[in-house]
């Protein structure tokens, strides 16, 4: 089975413009993220999809600067963007991984794609989120390539198309969904932020960078929950936002999600964040 990573990236984040070219420890998040990524051991092919709005192009320097495909489609329809790419690439898996996941544990990626290949007829779907017990910022999702299609074909809400999967995992009834949970019983989900959405999440995934990069460039997540540990501070950068996701907007929408996976804070805008 060839195997494709997609990274949806754009420039136009609302809330932190061109936040994947923000820059920690000399480099952008953006190319820190794909080199997480590349270490993970299972062969794949990894490609970048933005969008074809002119702002984008900027993405698109960057990648050819370091020899990254590159994908252009719909701006807003997350799920034609990864369906189109992932015809033009020929791919027979897809691997969903967005760009606001700068703090990616390679070992995670790894855990979730190989629970998947080794139940290659069991499962539809498999994601480390439904339900999320990992550390907000390490999101993986796999499916086969005509689950991705039936998706495309049959999804209408918009948050459906924004978000690529929801038609997917949100009916457990008509796919086959699996998912790999945090060892030992862990649930950070709620109590760890590590995605990028806000400038306090920048500031947050900066420090982390300036703390560990230096020791080890591909430090895991183990190594930022000791370092949390250690200076609790650091967590409270961004803990406003802690728990927040785009969610809370599709209650009684979204079939599957309830209160306790998503906080609404009412002084927070918007939390749907398109890629």
């Amino acid at each position: 089975m060839k195997i494709l990573v997609i990274v949806q990236a754009r420039c136009s984040s609302t809330r932190l413009p061109e936040k994947v070219l923000l820059r920690a420890a000399g480099e952008t998040l953006l190319v820190h993220q794909l080199n997480r990524i590349a270490a993970a051991t299972i062969p794949w092919k990894t490609i970048v999809a933005t969008t074809t709005d002119g702002i984008d192009d900027a993405i698109v320097s960057l990648c050819n600067k370091n020899s990254i495909p590159v994908y252009r489609g719909h701006p807003t329809d997350l799920l034609d963007r990864h369906y189109q790419a992932a015809l033009a690439f020929g791919a027979d898996v897809v691997v969903k991984i967005p760009s606001d996941c700068p703090l990616i544990d390679p070992l995670i990626i790894d855990r979730v794609l190989q629970f998947f290949l080794s139940n290659p007829t069991a499962y539809d779907y498999v994601s480390n989120l439904h339900p999320a017990t990992y550390p907000d910022g390490n999101d993986v999702e796999v499916m086969h390539l005509d689950v991705l299609h039936n998706a495309w074909l049959h999804a209408q809400k918009s948050f459906e198309r924004e978000h690529t999967t929801p038609f997917i995992w949100d009916n457990p009834s008509n796919f086959h969904i699996g998912n790999v949970e945090c060892p030992d019983k862990k649930d950070y989900s709620m109590t760890h932020r590590w995605t990028l959405d806000y400038p306090e999440d920048y500031e947050f995934i900066r420090t982390i960078y300036g703390h560990l990069f230096h020791k080890n460039p591909l430090f895991s997540m183990n190594d930022i929950l000791q370092l949390l540990t250690e200076h609790p501070e650091i967590s409270d950068i961004n803990s406003l936002f802690i728990g927040t996701n785009w969610y809370h907007n599709h209650f009684g929408e979204l079939k599957t999600i309830t209160a306790n996976n998503t906080k609404n804070i009412n002084n927070i805008p918007s939390l749907s964040s398109t890629l």
